[in-house]
């Protein structure tokens, strides 16, 4: 049986590194970026150049012919983060890469797009959270919400996601009327004026570094926590996207295929809802960070006990 042709932004990037692996063996991978090294200056072998950002997209389409699904994973970043402009102008350059992805993908007709969100798109919750004003972010509840560029072109990339998903703005439209029938009422859906769908899943991608624990300050129970809460091991974001490429049928109650789901391992500390992955996907965590980083945990517990007692 032949390998599913899939299509790598950013493959010389970090997240790309932790996946490519397993990615080589199962796909038969086309891998796009600006560089072809990584951020250690080492040679990824098969990294063609890119530069997703031009709107001229026929300088690239030749890359998305024949292509299957395409993991979005290219960003660019402002050479001064400090310079609120530069950084403006970086992220929304993202967001012009981002629907170019989408628009050549479903002008070539592949199926599905993955694309890297990131946590950051709802981040302005996080401080409540970590307050105990309020104990979870679920993906399909509420509106994403960020205060800062970084997190609102996340939040942009998964509206134009969801754009392309429902399929209005084209002009090949389906003829008649298509009856979608809701999984959870039974109800008929009248799908009317819908093009071909972009099916498109954003993925949350939470901590996926190793050394995030250790970097809070020793005691730091409130860094601790985000910190267990945000990771995510390679092996879990490796089967998140895997599966949520290979999974059939990603479609809403509303026949819209488009998903958000959160990118963090089985964290005992995960104050992000992963219900609707496990529940549309089959995501399946082999790790939780509490038992990943347990040393780590048992020491910046026993430090907070210290301060708290000499603080007495």
């Amino acid at each position: 049986m032949p390998k599913s042709k899939v299509l790598v932004t950013g493959a010389s990037g970090y997240v790309a590194s932790l996946m490519l692996p397993e990615l080589r063996e199962r796909y038969d991978l086309t891998l796009l970026d600006v560089r072809t090294t990584d951020r250690n200056g080492q040679e990824v072998p098969g990294v063609q150049i890119a530069n997703l950002i031009d709107q001229n997209r026929d300088g690239y389409r030749h890359f998305f012919q024949g292509i299957d699904a395409v993991i979005h994973l290219g960003f660019t970043r402002a050479e001064d983060p400090k310079n609120p402009d530069q950084q403006f102008a970086a992220e929304f350059a993202n967001v012009q890469m981002a629907y170019n992805v989408y628009q050549v993908s479903w002008e070539e007709r592949v199926r599905r797009v993955v694309t890297a969100s990131s946590n950051h798109a709802a981040d302005y919750y996080e401080p409540l959270i970590l307050a105990h004003k309020q104990d979870v972010v679920d993906p399909n509840v509420g509106r994403p919400l960020s205060d800062n560029y970084y997190g609102w072109a996340k939040e942009v990339y998964e509206h134009l996601g969801f754009v392309f998903a429902v399929g209005k703005v084209h002009g090949e439209e389906v003829q008649g009327i298509q009856a979608n029938i809701s999984a959870t009422g039974g109800a008929a859906v009248q799908d009317r004026g819908r093009g071909r769908q972009l099916e498109n899943v954003q993925i949350r991608i939470g901590g996926p570094r190793e050394t995030d624990v250790s970097n809070c300050k020793l005691g730091d129970l409130t860094c601790m926590r985000r910190a267990l809460g945000a990771y995510i091991s390679a092996r879990d974001l490796t089967q998140l996207v895997v599966k949520s490429i290979e999974t059939a049928d990603i479609r809403d109650e509303n026949g819209v295929p488009f998903q958000v789901f959160y990118g963090v391992s089985g964290n005992s500390h995960a104050f992000w809802s992963i219900v609707n992955a496990r529940k549309v996907i089959g995501y399946e965590p082999q790790d939780n960070s509490e038992i990943r980083f347990h040393k780590e945990v048992a020491a910046h517990i026993q430090a907070a006990q210290a301060q708290s007692a000499a603080r007495k």
